[in-house]
């Protein structure tokens, strides 16, 4: 019996050593997570029970866990480097066969798509439609799609504008007074503003101010310095069309209104904007056109006080073509694809796996696991989802291996080692002795 509780003895201590050695091995994997060996008894049971004078019957294996607890972040630079802070695993898909980690180490391949370090699984996520918002719900394998951002014809304009109210008035009933954009004197002030055709080709859109009376304003519109239509203004035959804001006594806008008739409203209309270019000094279509709604010149955010006339910056909501020139992760996971045209959108949003019992899943190597029967089925949702932690990127999640801890286990299973050692040597003594006797 003795030569069999020691025999166990060793068993266990040797898997202790086992277990100790492997977390001192993975010391620097990334991801990798501890394992602890955990120990039972043996006793030899009656039918009716143990009885109360039973000798144990040596040690054996109970387990070997997982310890999941959070490793250290730290910064790499690298911005497909990727670290949990919180709960959950990254989601691979090698064919179809899902496994799950915690090593962040993720890269591109050749078509684009973000693979783990050695290529064989592509990262899962949810991907976006045509207009950059997440398809949630449908797992799928990220791409960073490098190819350019359509431009987008501008549709929108807006601003904050503050016109002057003591600036003087411009009597235009007299013929020098007569609006021209390239006599200053004709004018008050003017603002320009970049807008987009449908090629992406930028114009610039230039607003000149004419104060006409005590709380009365005339706004006329030029696109590249010729009419919308791409008429000269300075024509006789094709002058510019002006459009009228009034104030109330407060200095707050009341309306404004654009021949052939008054309309009540805050915005200013252009529909027949053709884009064209001047060759000198002719002007042709350029072959594209406006956006298809019109420019809306949105004006509520103009007053008449007393302060010089201003205005914000402009924001419109046209772009030109734009090729990418990096990528971003936040911490809900969401890719956002910087363009040289000043234009960032989302190209996909990683997804995370969360288990009822980590301790279920199955090792399968490359700091990956399984699912089984025991862990469960996974739950899949954004970072900072419910009990899910965000994303660190441009870091990586350290092994949680306490190196320390490890050196001192080491030093209890060889002295666990020996002491077994040691039972099994003195039964062997006395078995001896008892021979030398028989």
């Amino acid at each position: 019996m003795s030569f069999n509780i020691g025999l166990s003895g060793l068993f266990a201590a040797n898997k202790q050593l086992d277990v100790t050695g492997n977390n001192i091995a993975n010391v620097a994997t990334t991801g990798f997570k501890s394992s602890r060996a955990e120990f039972e008894d043996v006793y030899s049971a009656t039918r009716l029970g143990t009885g109360s004078k039973t000798v144990g019957n040596g040690v054996r294996l109970a387990n070997v866990s997982q310890q999941f607890s959070q490793g250290d972040v730290s910064n790499t630079g690298n911005v497909l480097d990727m670290g949990i802070q919180g709960n959950g695993f990254f989601v691979l898909s090698n064919n179809g066969s899902l496994t799950y980690t915690r090593a962040g180490t993720f890269k591109t391949d050749k078509d684009g798509y973000v693979t783990n370090s050695d290529g064989t699984a592509r990262l899962q996520g949810y991907g976006v439609d045509s207009n950059g918002k997440i398809i949630n719900g449908v797992l799928t394998d990220l791409r960073i799609d490098t190819s350019n951002l359509a431009p987008k014809s501008t549709s929108s304009v807006s601003s904050t504008i503050n016109l002057d109210s003591t600036s003087p008035v411009i009597d235009q009933t007299v013929a020098a007074n007569a609006f021209d954009p390239s006599k200053t004197a004709t004018f008050t002030k003017s603002f320009s503003t970049p807008i987009y055709d449908t090629q992406g080709n930028q114009h610039t859109m230039d607003q000149y101010m004419v104060k006409t009376g005590a709380n009365t304003w005339d706004t006329y519109t030029l696109i590249d310095n010729r009419n919308p239509d791409g008429s000269d203004p300075t024509a006789a035959a094709t002058p510019p069309v002006a459009s009228t804001m009034t104030f109330d006594s407060s200095g707050k806008l009341v309306s404004v209104s654009t021949p052939p008739g008054p309309v009540i409203s805050s915005d200013l209309k252009i529909s027949n904007w053709t884009p064209g270019t001047v060759t000198n000094g002719v002007w042709a279509a350029n072959g594209a056109s406006a956006d298809p709604a019109g420019v809306t010149i949105a004006m509520a955010n103009t007053t008449q006080f007393n302060a010089d006339t201003a205005r914000s910056i402009p924001s419109q909501n046209g772009y030109a073509t734009g090729q990418i020139t990096n990528l971003t992760i936040d911490g809900s996971g969401v890719l956002l694809a910087n363009f040289s045209n000043n234009q960032t959108k989302a190209i996909g949003q990683i997804s995370l796996a969360s288990f009822t019992n980590e301790q279920g899943l199955q090792p399968v190597g490359g700091t990956s696991w399984k699912e089984t029967y025991a862990s469960g089925i996974p739950g899949y949702d954004a970072p900072q989802t419910g009990t899910l932690g965000s994303l660190v990127s441009n870091s990586l999640e350290e092994s949680n291996v306490n190196l320390t801890n490890e050196l001192v286990d080491l030093i209890k299973a060889q002295s666990n080692y020996q002491a077994n050692a040691k039972t099994i040597s003195t039964q062997s003594t006395i078995m001896q002795t008892i021979i030398q006797m028989t």
